[in-house]
């Protein structure tokens, strides 16, 4: 009897402390070996040189934020700006360099003035698809030399998105031959910019919340952007009535995650493998969405928007195709270390090519 009154006690004694500590509004921590978990939430901004909520690549920034707290269990949350909303879309990169903010989202071949090797690791002209550039990012050693590129800077690059193929772009005029390409202004990032030149064109680099009114009040006779989906969002068949294809310049590109590395290692370790595997994830996540989005917007575009779709003629093609074996070859004698890049790639690429050969495009020819 005594004893059932002490546990009686320590029972009333318990549930007394419970009430003070819900009473005065505390948390009330067992004093057993539980761990405590942390409620405070880690916050980040993400700069991204896409216009806020963007169809396509700007859903792809917003998806990766989400994709960061839902695996965090809400831990962390990332604010999305736009271009513009705190700095303008060619100064994301510089941005997270200096650590104003934590991350940043665009594509690599932005920042060819700053390392011209950069834009391998975003889209080679007649490079690689969507699929093979994965296969080299993540298992034929381009994302190690990727991110070797970039650490002297305090930034770690991941892949985050992927458009798959992109159209070769919007004309206001027919291209019938090479004479059609000689002094037409073009906005043309990257490789496929030097390449336009080259060929006779006058590449220009415009971000893309200032294309449509670049082409309609003709800054420019002629832009690429991405595929049909973010081109419709963008309004650029009512600027442009000719829709030429293949996309010969971005056979596969690859958007990034920058990331400062500082920020990255001041999170708690599984923090840190829970933002990049969300890179991973959006990476994978984005290209599926294009996939299934492209064509329904393509059909829009043609039967309900009456675009003109035309395929580039083949002389026209293989020019760009030899020149552009001659600029990456260029690019590789910029250093020792562009020379090791552009081994990988094309070390990969032949590779990738020969089975592919025999099953992909064997596979695309049978059906």
């Amino acid at each position: 009897m005594k004893r059932r009154a002490f546990v009686g006690a320590l029972g009333v004694g318990a549930a007394a402390t419970l009430a003070g500590c819900q009473k005065e509004a505390k948390e009330c921590v067992a004093t057993s070996d539980q761990p405590t978990v942390s409620k405070k939430v880690i916050e980040w901004n993400m700069v991204t040189t896409w216009p806020k909520n963007f169809q396509g690549l700007g859903e792809s920034a917003e998806r990766l934020a989400q994709n960061i707290a839902r695996l965090s269990g809400g831990r962390m949350k990332v604010n999305v700006l736009g271009a513009g909303e705190l700095v303008p879309a060619l100064q994301v990169f510089d941005t997270v360099a200096a650590g104003t903010v934590q991350m940043g989202h665009g594509a690599s071949y932005y920042w060819k003035g700053k390392m011209p090797v950069s834009p391998i690791f975003s889209a080679v002209p007649f490079g690689l698809n969507a699929q093979e550039m994965n296969g080299w990012l993540y298992h034929g050693g381009g994302l190690n030399l990727w991110q070797e590129l970039y650490a002297p800077l305090g930034l770690l690059p991941m892949p985050a998105g992927n458009s798959g193929v992109q159209m070769a772009g919007w004309f206001n005029k027919e291209i019938n031959s090479l004479d059609d390409i000689q002094g037409l202004k073009m906005r043309i990032p990257g490789l496929g910019g030097e390449v336009f030149k080259r060929a006779g064109g006058t590449p220009e680099l415009i971000p893309g919340a200032e294309l449509f009114s670049a082409l309609e009040r003709g800054r420019i006779d002629a832009t690429e952007w991405v595929g049909p989906y973010n081109d419709l969002a963008f309004g650029l068949h009512k600027a442009a009535k000719y829709y030429y294809y293949p996309g010969w310049h971005e056979p596969g590109t690859t958007l990034e995650a920058i990331i400062n590395i500082n920020a990255l290692q001041q999170l708690p370790t599984d923090l840190q493998e829970i933002v990049k595997a969300a890179c991973t994830q959006a990476n994978y996540d984005t290209l599926s969405f294009f996939t299934s989005k492209n064509n329904e917007a393509l059909s829009e575009l043609l039967d309900v928007h009456k675009v003109q779709l035309k395929k580039l003629p083949q002389d026209v093609l293989d020019k760009f195709e030899s020149i552009s074996e001659q600029v990456v070859q260029e690019l590789a004698e910029t250093s020792d270390f562009a020379r090791k890049v552009y081994e990988s790639f094309s070390r990969y690429k032949q590779q990738v090519y020969s089975w592919h050969k025999v099953s992909e495009q064997a596979f695309y020819d049978l059906r």
